[in-house]
C-alpha cells in the first residue's frame, strides 16, 4: 500500500507563531495530506526563536479533523512522566484520537539536558526512556482519568539514528520506528528486516517513518518497507516553502 504522507517542521523562526503552524496543518489537511508533525526541542543553536510544540499542537488538533499529529521526537529524559502522561492523554482526547507519540533519548549537542540539570550522559538517559515508557503506559492504562481516546494506548514511536542498533531493538517493542540520518531506501530496507525479525509476528500494526526534503520521490522508500513519508524543512522553515509543499503533494 503506498505510504502515508505528512509535513514534518521545526517550530523554529516565523513558525515559532502557533496560528501560522495551526494555519498551515489545516491547509495541509485540505489538500489530503494525512498527518502534520513537529519537532520538540527546548533551546536549539541556529535560532533563539523556539515554539512549545505541545501547546503548538492543541491548536492544530483544534483546526484539524483528521490529520495524524504528535512529536517528533520527545525526549522523555528530560519531562516528568506524570505531567507528561496528562499532556498526552489530554491532546488525545482534544484531537479525536489522533495523536502519535514519537519519542527518543535525545542529544545535548543543543544544550538542552546538562544546563537545565537533566541527565548528560546517553546511557542514563537511555534507561530513563525506557523506565518512562513503562510507567506512561501504567497511567494511561488507568492509574489516570480519563484514559486516553486510542486503545490499547496511544501509539509510540521510537526513534533511531542510523547506524545505531540499540534503539531499532527498544523500537520494535512499541508501534513504529523513526531512523534519523538515513541516506538511502537500501538502508531503511536493512532495518524493516530487522524489526521484522524483532517482532516475529508480534500482534498490532507497526509504522516505518522517513524524513526527506520536499520533491522527494516516495515509490523507493516505500518498496524499503517506509509506511509513513514525511516531507521535512531542516531547522530553518519558512511559511512559504511548507505551503508550496504542501499544494505540491
Amino acid at each position: 500500500m503506498p505510504a502515508r504522507r505528512a509535513i514534518f517542521v521545526a517550530p523554529f523562526g516565523e513558525l515559532a507563531e502557533p496560528r501560522r503552524l495551526a494555519r498551515l496543518a489545516e491547509a495541509a489537511e485540505a489538500a489530503g495530506w494525512d498527518g502534520f508533525f513537529l519537532w520538540d526541542h527546548i533551546v536549539y543553536s541556529e535560532t533563539r526563536e523556539v515554539a512549545d510544540p505541545w501547546v503548538a499542537m492543541a491548536a492544530i488538533a483544534c483546526a484539524t479533523e483528521r490529520v495524524r499529529i504528535g512529536p517528533l521526537v520527545t525526549p522523555t529524559p528530560r519531562r516528568r512522566i506524570q505531567k507528561l502522561a496528562r499532556e498526552t492523554v489530554t491532546l488525545d482526547r482534544l484531537s479525536g484520537g489522533r495523536l502519535v507519540f514519537g519519542v527518543g533519548i535525545g542529544g545535548d549537542r543543543h544544550g538542552e539536558f546538562g544546563p537545565f540539570g537533566d541527565p548528560e550522559d546517553a546511557r542514563e538517559r537511555a534507561r530513563l526512556l525506557d523506565g518512562g515508557l513503562e510507567r506512561l503506559v501504567a497511567l494511561w492504562g488507568g492509574e489516570f482519568a480519563p484514559p486516553p481516546v486510542q486503545q490499547p494506548r496511544i501509539p509510540v514511536w521510537v526513534a533511531a539514528r542510523w547506524p545505531n542498533r540499540r534503539p531499532v531493538r527498544r523500537a520494535a517493542r512499541w508501534d513504529g520506528l523513526f531512523p534519523i540520518d538515513l541516506t538511502e531506501p537500501e538502508e531503511l530496507a536493512e532495518l524493516v528486516a530487522e524489526v521484522g525479525d524483532l517482532r516475529d509476528g508480534a500482534p498490532g500494526p507497526f509504522d516505518v517513518v522517513v524524513t526527506n526534503p520536499a520533491g522527494t520521490g516516495a515509490a523507493p522508500w516505500e518498496a524499503a518497507g517506509a509506511t509513513w513519508c514525511l516531507t521535512g524543512f531542516g531547522p530553518a522553515p519558512t511559511e512559504g516553502e511548507v505551503r508550496e509543499a504542501i499544494a505540491a503533494g
